[in-house]
């Protein structure tokens, strides 16, 4: 039996993963012993529905779970919570955003480099079936050569959990999926609430849209011979998120690396200095 905490459990991942393992019954081998959250409220919410125990502090499994799963809402927990955890050697579930700075993002590849520790999490708007039919179109040139993409989905700019970091990993996980973790410079400007970016790649250039007015997350791909569009849905997709964690459970290898796993990181600071600086920034490197 494999015992899982949840720390920062403020999240819907919670809710999720908590009732694919304890009411759908999907993994009989996880036993999730605890779940923990700064809003005491969130967890007693979650033990009333799922009979789960609530911690009394983040780091109160250490040495006694085979795994973690991090949803903190706020970004700059999730590196807090994880270190206690590292010298266990446990695979971790991060979610987005991984961290919201460059420096803590850098601080967890080193830990789990030290420590063999595995990761996966993220978006689940990497997922999306109809992004995946994208990203195929793209890699075998279904429609010809690649002019450029406009991706559109909703952001949240002023909040509690880190204001535009909180929601932002979702279009750029989207982005990665269909063109790689490591764009070269972006340029954003806001204007009534909606967030217009431009991401400049080796081979083209991609339109992000943040809307704070819409909920539907959109992709289209602009090629010579077509301009297909895809409205995605997320039916499915929890799942598959969280069977990337039972793989690492098992002992099987992250699937993304490390560099990859925390480059959304270096892309979501680059576009929130470009919101404020109104220029074209560089995107950093590892």
């Amino acid at each position: 039996m494999f015992k899982v905490a949840i720390l920062g459990c403020e999240n819907s991942h919670a809710n999720q993963f908590l009732k694919l393992v304890i009411k759908d019954k999907e993994y009989t081998d996880i036993e999730f012993v605890g779940v923990y959250s700064d809003d005491t409220e969130a967890a007693n919410k979650l033990a009333e529905e799922f009979g789960v125990y609530v911690m009394k502090s983040y780091d109160e499994f250490v040495g006694k779970v085979d795994g973690i799963v991090i949803t903190a809402r706020h970004g700059d927990n999730h590196l807090k919570y994880a270190k206690p955890y590292f010298e266990s050697g446990i695979p971790m579930f991060v979610d987005k955003p991984i961290t919201c700075t460059e420096a803590d993002a850098l601080e967890l590849k080193a830990l789990a480099a030290k420590h063999n520790v595995r990761l996966c999490g993220g978006s689940v708007l990497k997922f999306p079936a109809q992004l995946q039919k994208l990203k195929k179109a793209v890699a075998e040139k279904t429609y010809g050569n690649l002019y450029g993409a406009v991706l559109r989905a909703p952001v949240n700019l002023k909040n509690e959990y880190g204001d535009f970091y909180f929601y932002s990993q979702h279009l750029v996980a989207m982005m990665c999926e269909l063109f790689g973790f490591y764009p070269n410079s972006v340029i954003a400007h806001e204007l009534n609430g909606t967030v217009n970016c431009t991401v400049r790649y080796d081979a083209c250039d991609v339109n992000l849209i943040y809307s704070s007015e819409s909920y539907d997350y959109y992709a289209a791909i602009s090629c010579k011979d077509g301009f297909p569009i895809e409205k995605l849905s997320l039916e499915g997709c929890f799942k598959i998120e969280f069977e990337e964690f039972y793989d690492l459970l098992l002992g099987k290898d992250q699937p993304e690396s490390t560099e990859d796993f925390i480059a959304p990181v270096f892309i979501i600071n680059a576009l929130d200095r470009a919101l404020k600086s109104s220029k074209e920034e560089q995107v950093n490197r590892q």
